[in-house]
């Protein structure tokens, strides 16, 4: 059974659960999949994910419902906005002027254009009216509920690996 500490290699697919979207896969980790559906990407490299469980290198959702997980495993789980990619900041999404904008980054001011603020934070035009434009600084994933689908190829690492590291809040000797 996997226990904090310890690194999983997984595939993963991650799936759009709401609205006319739904099914679509938005990540994956698994070249056949992204073959299947279309989103295959040749600057990409489609491997598994490695990481250490419970340290923070994957969305709270996804190293909660790894815990217990064997190798060989395949699990399915639904994500609450706040265990993915969190919920919409309405501060995260700002109105400038559309001169401003364009004059600074030499870019045309149109809806699903990508720019980046001056302290490198990077976000999309949702709206251009008149003069105005409207930039949001969200995950694009904000607010989605989401499904993954995540199969244990790997396990390193034992309890003994990591003698005096908590596990669950205890510590171990």
């Amino acid at each position: 059974m996997i226990r904090p500490g310890q690194i999983a290699i997984v595939h993963l697919t991650g799936r759009l659960i709401d609205g006319p979207e739904s099914g679509h896969v938005f990540e994956t980790t698994d070249v056949d999949i992204a073959l299947e559906e279309g989103i295959y990407h040749d600057h990409r490299d489609f491997k598994p994910l490695e990481f250490r469980v419970g340290e923070g290198h994957v969305l709270p959702g996804i190293d909660d419902a790894i815990l217990g997980m064997t190798e060989g495993e395949t699990k399915t789980f639904v994500l609450e906005p706040e265990a993915a990619y969190g919920t919409v900041d309405k501060n995260a999404i700002v109105t400038v002027p559309r001169d401003e904008l364009e004059d600074r980054s030499d870019t045309v001011a149109e809806v699903d254009e990508f720019v980046e603020s001056k302290s490198g934070d990077v976000g999309w035009i949702s709206d251009v009216s008149g003069d105005e434009v409207t930039i949001d600084f969200n995950h694009e994933l904000a607010g989605e509920r989401v499904e993954f689908e995540i199969d244990v190829l790997e396990t390193h690492g034992t309890d003994s690996d990591h003698e005096g590291d908590p596990v669950d809040g205890v510590e171990t000797t």
